[in-house]
């Protein structure tokens, strides 16, 4: 053939995949556009031969086709512009669809109108809940601003249930518009796309179908819910236009943070003081849980910063049957507002406690041991 092989006009190697040709085609048609070159003639000759190179390649028999017996088997001999047959009589904007819809400004947004019932958007909101109704579950009743169907009207947006086909579009929905060689079509601005007009719109929603509302609903928070989790409502978010079905309304979970316990996933953590006498003696004491008050029991010689762990007493899980631990930590403290009387007592106890040297300070023993061996390595 005499004229240019299509590979080459797009810039690409014979084995180019469909994307490869796409995303080709689109590189090589904004080069050469006419309306970004009005001082170079020879631009929208290589634009439609890119266009035609495109046409070709992106359908795979023209393409089988073509790279068996060449242009002339796909297109038929003619002296089209650019050396092109007169094969091809498609419009542009038909054959770019989105390709172009960057250059536009949107470009076509599809081949017919969208008059018919639509999905409602989704509705998201934040619901702040305690700790023990994220544990226990909780029924919690919220008030949220949407869009719900339009009872007067039935969601047809007339007062009458009647509309007209738009004169505008004659009820396509969509109009086109020239732009230099281009034809481009885009939505109706007087129907908006629906291909039909209201005459005489509902005086509740204004032509809508739908209307704003405050709602109430009751939504359910399952047992075991953490931050960050989010629970589904189907069908309770906006009402879709044209009496279409509602969206969905997701409820995303913040938990607020609790006086005693920390949760980590099914875990929960708490810090218990104890006394001095309690750590040193051993003793019982009562530890707040999910069901209420437990004993543990604390053996002797306790240091501050043991953790006791409670099997069974932390979270149940809201994804399986598993049950969490509550883990316990101590913390020795250390007492204030002393009488004289306590200060003697305390002043002779660790005169005893001296006198024993490291026997009741084993801790200490090891930390002094280190302080010194660091000292001396640095002192050399």
């Amino acid at each position: 053939m005499a004229q240019k092989d299509l590979y080459e006009i797009l810039g690409i190697q014979k084995s180019a995949t469909q994307a490869e040709i796409k995303k080709a085609f689109k590189r090589t048609a904004m080069k050469y556009h006419p309306d970004r070159n009005t001082d170079d003639p020879s631009a929208q000759d290589k634009f439609k031969e890119a266009q035609m190179a495109y046409e070709i390649l992106k359908d795979d028999r023209k393409r089988q086709t073509y790279d068996q017996y060449g242009f002339d088997a796909v297109t038929g001999q003619g002296g089209g512009p650019g050396g092109f047959g007169g094969g091809f009589q498609g419009d542009v904007g038909d054959i770019f669809g989105d390709i172009f819809s960057d250059i536009f400004g949107g470009g076509r947004r599809g081949g017919g109108r969208s008059s018919g019932p639509q999905r409602g958007r989704d509705v998201q909101i934040e619901m702040t809940v305690e700790l023990e109704e994220a544990i226990n579950g909780v029924n919690k009743e919220i008030n949220i601003p949407t869009m719900v169907a339009c009872e007067p009207c039935n969601s047809t947006g007339s007062k009458d249930g009647e509309t007209k086909t738009c004169q505008t579009c004659n009820g396509i929905g969509q109009v086109r518009m020239q732009q230099g060689m281009f034809s481009v079509q885009q939505a109706c601005p007087d129907c908006r796309g629906q291909g039909s007009i209201i005459s005489n719109p509902c005086d509740e929603c204004h032509g809508q179908g739908r209307r704003q509302e405050n709602r109430k609903l009751n939504v359910k928070i399952p047992a075991g819910v953490d931050q960050g989790d989010r629970i589904r409502l189907s069908g309770k978010g906006e009402a879709g236009p044209k009496g279409g079905p509602a969206g969905d309304l997701y409820v995303d979970i913040h938990v607020l943070p609790h006086d005693i316990f920390v949760r980590e996933g099914d875990s929960l953590f708490c810090e218990m003081p104890i006394d001095f006498t309690t750590a040193c003696l051993g003793g019982e004491i009562k530890v707040p849980t999910l069901s209420g008050e437990v004993k543990l029991k604390v053996p002797t010689e306790t240091q501050t910063g043991k953790q006791f762990r409670l099997r069974g007493k932390g979270v149940k899980s809201v994804r399986s049957h598993s049950t969490g631990d509550l883990f316990c930590k101590v913390k020795v403290e250390t007492p204030v507002n002393l009488s004289a009387e306590q200060k003697d007592l305390l002043e002779k106890l660790s005169q005893t406690i001296k006198d024993a040297g490291d026997k009741n300070n084993p801790q200490r023993k090891g930390w002094f041991d280190n302080v010194k061996s660091f000292l001396d390595k640095m002192t050399g």
